[in-house]
């Protein structure tokens, strides 16, 4: 599902929790403010339009750490169909449309990230995977594409590319790969790939970027009820002099 589809159904669903809930915050200020005239039409209307400006920040928010978090740190922004993150070691891991499988390739010989071609430090269909260092070791399907969407654990090639050199070798059975890596001071335990991607996709800024769309609101909800809290006192108090 492309990332624009999964906005607009974000959106969808949004508004329309935006919409219940304004009119619960209406029907709430319009009762704690009956003691006040002044300045109660402000309060509920601003009380009506609290979701809305959520809903409104939350999409602002997102696009900024989208295009933030590809252009400086050269991840996906979690929506869409299409998975990235750098590794340590100079390459990088993508996914597209299914996690059973996915590319490890270097953007330095690629021109960059987002699109990748055939190379020989570019290893499609790897689905298991292994990184120790600058070595990647890994379990690939050769025969992939005729298995996208299949959730397949098919594997017929072993491999280990050196990021150092840019050169894969490649391996008949597991048996041989583990050998090797044995022989290169390495343990064998190769993980699926989207264990793997898991381990480098997240960031501080991921972490920050979710603080500061949890917390915003929460902020600022406080602020509206304490001043609809003053709204109603006020009446009061103008009512009792």
């Amino acid at each position: 599902m492309g990332i624009g589809l999964v906005l607009l159904l974000y959106a969808i669903v949004l508004g329309v929790l935006a919409m219940v809930g304004s009119a619960i915050l209406v029907a709430i200020a319009t009762w704690v403010t009956r003691p006040a005239r002044n300045r109660r039409k402000m309060a509920i209307i601003a009380s009506a339009a609290f979701p809305f400006g959520c809903v409104a920040f939350a999409g602002v928010w997102f696009i900024l750490y989208a295009v933030i978090n590809y252009a400086v740190f050269h991840r996906d922004p979690g929506l869409g169909d299409t998975w990235e993150t750098p590794m340590p070691n100079g390459y990088a891991l993508m996914m597209i449309d299914v996690t059973d499988e996915g590319t490890v390739y270097n953007p330095k010989t690629q021109g960059g990230y987002d699109s990748v071609v055939s190379g020989q430090d570019t290893e499609f269909g790897v689905r298991q995977l292994q990184v120790s260092g600058t070595r990647i070791f890994g379990a690939r399907d050769s025969g992939y594409f005729g298995r996208i969407g299949q959730n397949s654990s098919a594997v017929d090639t072993y491999f280990e590319l050196n990021t150092d050199q840019g050169m894969p070798i490649e391996f008949k059975t597991i048996d041989e790969l583990s050998r090797h890596a044995a022989a290169e001071g390495v343990t064998l335990k190769l993980r699926d790939f989207a264990s793997v991607f898991r381990d480098y996709r997240t960031t501080w800024f991921d972490y920050f970027a979710g603080l500061v769309l949890l917390f915003s609101p929460i902020v600022a909800f406080l602020f509206l009820v304490r001043w609809v809290w003053h709204i109603r006192g006020t009446g009061r108090e103008a009512a009792d002099a």
